[in-house]
């Protein structure tokens, strides 16, 4: 490895842990690409603050990097990685995986059409059926294991709204995940037009667990292929 090569700081999604990263930084390795995962505060079992903590926390790492840096940035991630890396400019490019790539004045929740709601300083339960939504292309046993390591997550976190977006100013390349239950494709589309490039995976929401090695060859031919 080089040492131009940049680090790929990964920032997990909502509900979820930097642990859910740990099967495609093993492929990561293997290909020679130091990894870093970010531990969002707004999700965990001490959840607490807002997006802008979440961004503060991606900040740190990647100032404690200290050398260039791709930013992976799955789902809710997508958020905090855009609001952070606005105006650094060791982070060289920008990877939306399946992530909400908002614009200036969108949270997760307006992007929805949901309206603001009145009080955010609660814990957003987990509803529906995470086993479809997550983890439709694991084995019964590694949705399970996956399932039991998800946290609380914060409200506030899907209500604060973006300032400035760092795509806007770092190149970009959406990866959007053919078979994804928790973000229709179609919505993925929808934020991928603001990417500089768009890339396809025939994968459900978590492609770092059910198909690690195919996702760091791509992201190997992304950082590849970036500038």
């Amino acid at each position: 490895m080089t040492s131009t090569r940049p680090t790929l700081l990964l920032v997990h999604g909502a509900w979820h842990q930097p642990a859910a990263w740990d099967r495609l930084r093993a492929e990561l390795d293997v290909l020679g690409y130091q990894t870093r995962a970010v531990d969002l505060p707004t999700s965990g079992p001490d959840a607490r603050g807002g997006m802008q903590d979440d961004a503060d926390a991606v900040r740190k790492e990647i100032a404690a990097i200290g050398g260039p840096v791709v930013l992976v940035a799955h789902s809710y991630g997508g958020i905090p990685a855009s609001e952070a890396a606005t105006g650094l400019s060791q982070v060289e490019h920008l990877v939306y995986l399946t992530a909400y790539q908002l614009d200036r004045g969108e949270s997760m929740l307006s992007f929805h059409g949901v309206p603001d709601p009145v009080e955010v300083d609660v814990l957003i339960p987990l509803t529906g059926d995470p086993r479809t939504a997550f983890y439709g292309d694991l084995s019964d046993a590694e949705a399970e294991a996956a399932i039991s390591q998800l946290s609380d997550q914060r409200l506030q976190a899907s209500a604060d709204r973006v300032t400035e977006p760092a795509w806007r100013s770092i190149p970009s390349t959406y990866i959007v995940c053919t078979n994804d239950q928790a973000i229709p494709v179609s919505l993925q589309e929808k934020m991928a037009v603001r990417a500089t490039d768009v890339r396809r995976i025939e994968s459900g929401h978590s492609p770092f667990l059910s198909r690690p090695a195919e996702l760091a060859a791509l992201l190997d031919e992304i950082v590849t292929a970036r500038g």
